[in-house]
């Protein structure tokens, strides 16, 4: 016994537009769409090269892909405009050689781990919004001061 508010777009009552539905083929001398075969081929896939009726066409980036096409682009992280999440691997980098300075003994282990994923990493994409590798050669810098005072703390102890 609650109310229920539900507000609902006008184009809801709007009859569905039949333009997308392809075209019907009229002989047997025209191309098929793969995934219709009784649908025209108006356009082939730029990643495979099947032949796409208008229903199947996924226009990207001026690119006509097909449905398969467009799932491994994402699945695979080919398609960049269909990204909407990455891992920042330059801040995971800053960080592993910033932050654990506070507690100094951790310092040991997370600045050679801090410059491996600075190599690592160094050629992939850094955010959705570009940003320059700075973060990267901080990290580096850091970490290689870091690397360096253990190895003097070191010598003179050992010695």
């Amino acid at each position: 016994m609650t109310a229920l508010r539900a507000d609902v777009f006008p184009a809801l009552y709007k009859p569905l537009s039949d333009d997308r539905s392809g075209e019907t083929l009229k002989t047997g001398k025209e191309a098929g769409c793969f995934f219709h075969p009784n649908k025209k081929a108006e356009v082939t896939c730029t990643a495979c090269g099947r032949f796409l009726c208008s229903l199947c066409d996924l226009e990207i980036n001026a690119d006509h892909l097909c449905p398969l096409c467009l799932e491994k682009g994402r699945t695979r992280r080919k398609i960049r405009n269909l990204e909407n999440n990455r891992t920042c691997y330059d801040t995971i980098a800053l960080f592993m050689a910033v932050f654990p300075m506070l507690f100094f003994w951790p310092t040991l282990l997370t600045a050679p781990i801090a410059i491996f994923i600075s190599i690592r990493y160094w050629k992939s994409p850094t955010s959705i919004i570009r940003r320059s590798k700075f973060r990267f050669i901080a990290a580096i810098a850091t970490a290689g001061l870091q690397i360096g005072g253990w190895t003097l703390f070191f010598a003179n102890v050992l010695s």
